[in-house]
């Protein structure tokens, strides 16, 4: 199932739905006594999951409802208990560092590695994204992110793909320069990153993605193709196959003494090819207003933003 924050006017606060057959079906006035606030459906999932399945797959019953192209949407969560990036895929990690004229860390295939950014910047689909002031160097990532569905402290690899509730497209938005002169002084990156994080359109359950799922010890793989479009000309494909990190071993490495908890969210890092700091400013500049980014993941949909003034 589809699961969307949304909302039919400009004010007022999200309410969450299901998409079902271009139709946003309002939760809480379909399944009685079910919150009309995701993150409180999120903390009592394993509750809400059954219902939930029942109400994606039955046909229309008199629910409120409204047709896709009429909503708002938001974010999934709107506003995520807490927002670990990761650096999962090694492409992305030694073309980014040749470009510095870096060799690979070697450290980095001891663990996943990750940083913490700001889960109240999040933003949703066709949301427009303000380039920060002091930004020339303004970058797209393509990502896909995990959202956290059950509480758990130091969780085995073997279980950890039981606490994802859904996955979703993330656009890691960066500006490059602020970020390039921070991590020289050993921190970061931080406002070369809090300033916007795109999610959406929708979080897609992983029931969604089982007749696809490559199992394996370290955790599922998926075979989805990755895709990043700017003003419709297409910059960055990849896979998330070819991830070297699974979902299972960073939630993993995350809740090593560390609690997760429902709503958290956990992002993939980017993936091969996903960014112009990869592919360099002669294949194409940096983002300026006016521009549109569209990330495509196969199976959880098109995300789109509009960069602005």
């Amino acid at each position: 199932m589809k699961i969307v924050s949304y909302r039919t006017a400009e004010q007022g606060p999200w309410r969450a739905g299901i998409l079902r057959r271009e139709r946003v079906v309002d939760i809480a006035s379909a399944i009685e006594g079910a919150s009309a606030d995701i993150q409180e459906l999120l903390d009592q999932w394993e509750r809400w999951q059954e219902p939930l399945q029942q109400l994606s797959a039955r046909e229309a019953d008199g629910e409120e409802s409204y047709p896709l192209a009429e909503v708002t949407l938001g974010s999934p969560v709107p506003r995520p208990r807490s927002f670990r990036d990761f650096y999962a895929f090694e492409a992305h990690v030694k073309t980014a560092r040749a470009r510095r004229g870096l060799p690979m860390v070697p450290e980095w295939y001891h663990f996943p590695v990750f940083y913490f950014s700001n889960p109240a910047a999040f933003l949703g689909h066709k949301a427009s994204v303000k380039k920060p002031k002091a930004a020339q160097w303004l970058d797209y990532e393509l990502e896909i992110a995990c959202i956290i569905g059950r509480e758990g402290v130091d969780i085995p690899v073997e279980q950890a793909d039981a606490y994802i509730a859904g996955y979703c497209i993330l656009n890691d938005w960066s500006a490059r320069d602020l970020q390039r002169e921070e991590v020289k002084v050993g921190l970061g990156p931080a406002k070369g990153k809090d300033f916007a994080t795109s999610m959406g359109p929708w979080m897609v359950t992983p029931d969604e993605l089982a007749d696809i799922e490559i199992p394996g010890a370290e955790g599922a793989r998926y075979p989805l193709a990755m895709v990043a479009r700017v003003n419709g000309i297409e910059l960055s494909r990849g896979s998330l196959q070819d991830i070297h990190y699974t979902f299972a071993q960073m939630i993993a490495r995350a809740s090593a003494d560390c609690p997760l908890y429902p709503g958290d969210v956990i992002g993939s890092g980017t993936v091969g090819t996903g960014c112009i700091l990869e592919l360099g400013t002669e294949r194409h500049r940096w983002l300026e207003p006016g521009d549109v980014v569209e990330l495509e993941v196969e199976r959880l949909g098109v995300l789109q933003n509009i960069i602005s003034e």
